[in-house]
């Protein structure tokens, strides 16, 4: 048996460090690119079991903005000051605002369609109040909202935004107009969750966001899916593996 090296024992362990804040850097590059107007755009409730995907869109306008170091992604602050912040990020945007997806939606034409379908809403509001984006800088690695070659795969359900739309993985934790849209989205479905919690409580969408906590899957078990729920998600599987434990 390997003898134990106590040397290391007391050794004080670093504290890890937060990432570091989102800035306007790729604003700029992409202003430099296709234009002054450049979108941050980014998705809430992929995941969850019920309720809608939501987008948000927050476009700022690179030749008059000015750095707001406070925008994190919306997963890096509490919801108190999520709330906080979007008062900041509207008076701080040309323009902003959040589409939704509901769950028969994503049970019709699927997720993929869906967020594009909530995505196309909010560039839709953006546009209709006489701001058209120059960019779209969209967190993650698959253009989601210009189809990315994939548009055989969904059919016609959804308009193509003729905005360039460039990804980025892990945009929301690089790019303030990204970390800025993933705000609003976060508090606008956090706040439709709260107010099906408030109709229904037996899932606990208040406090878990339609997400799949043990007692989201639980109440599934014991009540089954309402018209929030996603049935084409295979719910019942869900419910089960709340029971015998998930191991993925």
């Amino acid at each position: 048996m390997t003898p134990l090296d106590h040397s290391t024992l007391d050794r004080p362990v670093a504290p890890k460090r937060p990432p570091a804040a989102p800035t306007l850097r790729y604003v700029r590059q992409l202003a430099a690119e296709f234009g002054p107007l450049v979108a941050g755009c980014d998705e809430v409730g992929r995941g969850a079991l019920a309720g809608p995907v939501s987008v948000g869109v927050v476009v700022i306008d690179a030749r008059s903005v000015k750095t707001r170091t406070v925008l994190r992604d919306s997963k890096l602050l509490a919801p108190e000051r999520r709330i906080e912040l979007v008062p900041l990020v509207r008076k701080w945007a040309v323009a902003s605002a959040v589409g939704h997806a509901s769950a028969e939606e994503i049970d019709d034409v699927g997720l993929m369609e869906a967020l594009r379908l909530a995505g196309a809403r909010a560039l839709g509001e953006i546009e209709a109040a006489g701001v058209v984006p120059d960019v779209v800088h969209l967190d993650g690695n698959y253009d989601w909202l210009g189809r990315g070659g994939q548009g055989s795969l969904f059919g016609d359900a959804t308009p193509v935004p003729t905005v360039p739309v460039r990804t980025m993985i892990k945009a929301d934790l690089k790019c303030q107009a990204v970390a800025a849209a993933s705000i609003l989205a976060k508090v606008e479905r956090d706040g439709l969750m709260g107010q099906l919690g408030a109709q229904d409580p037996r899932f606990g969408w208040a406090v878990n966001k339609g997400y799949a906590t043990p007692e989201h899957r639980a109440a599934l078990q014991s009540f089954g899916p309402t018209m929030w729920h996603r049935r084409s998600w295979n719910l019942d599987r869900a419910a089960v593996e709340a029971l015998v434990g998930d191991g993925r």
